[in-house]
């Protein structure tokens, strides 16, 4: 078996899903009593999202970078960055390593395209939703992506900020997001991506008929099969 070397707190609420879904998968694949190599480096979010809120993409980056350094020299065979916001740094993270960095676009379009999907709504902060990082990744991969209106980053945003990463779960903003899907199915969405990690807290399969992909639960799949791969 591998290791994986998560880095995490981006927040910790959605990093404990990374945590479940490896060691589930490993004991239901391996059995017995198995479970899953892991190192994690969980960071002080407050110091991330200052840093966001500035703008110091390029500290953070290298922030990140060292702490990939530091999973990598500590014995991981694979980096998995449990946050879809800060893909916006991958290319710093695999920069500063020679091991796989397993990134969170990339398995979610694998998943979108296996589902026969190729118009898909991306929900996320609003550095996601604005900015072309993540977005650009998809569109290479063969998918037509869109996004809500600024209105609508703006509150989910906001959701994600003031409600998801303090472990609220509002029914309040269940419905603001439902209505934001309807809206975006009415303009071609087949399928949306939940491209925060903290929306699945939110947003489940049963509250919707349209395809949701979970990125959490896709990257930590993704994340699991290097794991076990011979």
């Amino acid at each position: 078996m591998k290791t994986i070397g998560l880095i995490g707190g981006m927040s910790w609420e959605s990093t404990i899903p990374y945590y479940r879904i490896l060691n589930e998968l490993t004991r239901d694949t391996l059995g017995g009593f198995h479970s899953a190599k892991i190192l994690l480096y969980s960071v002080d979010f407050d110091e991330i999202e200052k840093d966001q809120t500035a703008g110091e993409w390029e500290r953070m980056g290298e922030t990140l970078a060292n702490i990939a350094l530091t999973l990598q020299n500590a014995g991981a065979d694979a980096i998995v960055l449990c946050t879809n916001t800060m893909h916006k740094v991958a290319a710093q993270i695999e920069a500063k390593i020679s091991i796989p960095f397993i990134h969170i676009a990339d398995a979610t379009a694998e998943a979108v395209l296996t589902a026969k999907i190729t118009k898909v709504a991306l929900l996320g902060t609003k550095y996601t939703m604005s900015q072309d990082f993540y977005k650009d990744r998809l569109i290479l991969k063969g998918l037509d992506v869109i996004v809500p209106d600024k209105a609508d980053q703006e509150f989910i945003n906001n959701v994600i900020f003031n409600e998801l990463i303090q472990g609220q779960v509002l029914q309040s903003s269940r419905d603001g997001y439902l209505s934001i899907i309807d809206q975006l199915v009415e303009q071609g969405a087949q399928g949306v991506i939940l491209g925060c990690t903290e929306i699945g807290l939110l947003i489940r399969r049963q509250d919707t008929s349209i395809p949701l992909f979970e990125t959490v639960e896709i990257h930590a799949k993704k994340a699991a099969q290097f794991l076990l791969k011979d």
